[in-house]
């Protein structure tokens, strides 16, 4: 039996797309992830592709439709950063990275249940934007300015220094006023901040006993408790702003990975936060990187043209390395508004097979088939897309 051409490019097509007719890859050495069409094994390092001069940042995105490859690609770039030496923090909303954390004998933590997350170990400044962010999140709207002094002067009574438990500290100094029988600004910060202590939101911010630890090399906090619950967000919040501390010295380079980082998309907040995380990643030593299923989950961020929209779209383009696996067509319109894509992009991106992936590395593009080897299979799930069944 012969087998069918899955797609049809000529030269002209391959320039437009930015791929020579020999694609000699990185030149980064290493394991590598598959093989370039009309070239040669493709490795890659988001920190190795910066210090070459390849990209301009570390983050990353991911996106593609159900069954194409994705957690493939993941798991395989995760296991590589750890044989690099790189530590790695993975957000994990559905439970699906057991297997990897049994090869590097660590047990997924259960995020408010095993322990609560604790990312106030940053400047006294980055501490106050993130409660901020939290606080507005949690009221569904922006503080007005009268909470904003309160919270402000309710600050100054930590003393100087930031206690072990920043929520609680906060909430410790206003509780006298849930007693009030009159509204005040005062009290709406007690009542949300409440909710972080013994309320909806409680063990993911503030909780009883120590902090997690994000000392190993491989810690993946598994918030499959929140799934499909409206506290989603918040957990993902509280996850992703404790693992900036996966790089714990100059020297030190580590990796977030955000699995269904709709989730984070979606709060205003929570984006506004996460686009200030995302300019110091450079400094910090934190390569970002935000898997996406669904495109029109980008797109219930907000109305077209709206500032979260947009707020949305600038940071997915500001990811220097994005891998696109095959989208839906009815997928494609959302994506390319969000990633700028060309008209031949996008065609190519509709007739992509499972197992391949366009890579769009600063001003370089690659088409990859994804190879996993004997060791990937070791934790790759056998009904994943490129094994022949789905994957999800």
């Amino acid at each position: 039996m012969v087998r069918p051409w899955t797609h049809w490019a000529t030269s002209d097509d391959w320039w437009s797309l930015r791929l020579p007719l020999h694609d000699a890859g990185t030149g980064i050495p290493g394991r590598p992830l598959g093989r370039a069409f009309r070239g040669e094994s493709f490795v890659f390092d988001p920190f190795d592709a910066y210090q070459r001069g390849l990209t301009t940042n570390p983050n990353m995105v991911i996106a593609g439709g159900i069954g194409m490859g994705k957690s493939t690609l993941v798991k395989m770039l995760i296991d590589r950063a750890l044989e690099r030496g790189r530590r790695v923090v993975v957000v994990d909303p559905k439970g699906e990275y057991g297997p990897l954390a049994s090869l590097y004998g660590t047990t997924p933590v259960v995020v408010g249940r095993d322990g609560w997350c604790n990312p106030f170990v940053q400047s006294d400044n980055e501490h106050r934007a993130l409660v901020r962010s939290i606080l507005a999140s949690a009221q569904g709207k922006s503080l007005t300015p009268e909470q904003h002094f309160v919270l402000d002067e309710t600050w100054l009574t930590l003393e100087g220094k930031t206690p072990p438990r920043v929520l609680w500290s906060l909430f410790d100094a206003l509780r006298a006023t849930l007693v009030a029988s009159t509204s005040s600004p005062e009290r709406a910060l007690a009542l949300l901040l409440r909710r972080f202590i013994s309320g909806d939101y409680a063990g993911l911010f503030d909780g009883e006993g120590p902090p997690l630890n994000f000392g190993e090399r491989l810690v993946i906090l598994d918030l499959s408790q929140q799934w499909a619950s409206a506290s989603l967000g918040m957990a993902a919040l509280s996850a992703v702003s404790a693992a900036q501390q996966v790089a714990r010295g100059p020297d030190e380079q580590g990796h977030v990975i955000v699995d269904e980082a709709w989730a984070l998309l979606a709060d205003p907040y929570a984006l506004r936060w996460l686009q200030g995380s995302w300019k110091l990643a450079r400094a910090r030593g934190v390569s970002h990187l935000l898997v996406l299923h669904r495109w029109t989950d980008v797109g219930a961020v907000g109305d077209e043209g709206s500032a979260n929209r947009a707020r949305a779209q600038g940071l997915l383009r500001e990811c220097e390395t994005v891998w696109l696996f095959r989208q839906l067509n009815d997928e494609l319109a959302e994506l390319s508004r969000a990633l700028g894509l060309s008209a031949v992009e996008q065609a190519s991106l509709s007739q992509l097979s499972k197992g391949h992936v366009l890579v769009r590395y600063g001003n370089a593009r690659s088409l990859v088939a994804l190879q996993p080897d004997d060791r990937d299979r070791a934790f790759i799930d056998t009904d994943a897309a490129m094994r022949g069944s789905r994957e999800s």
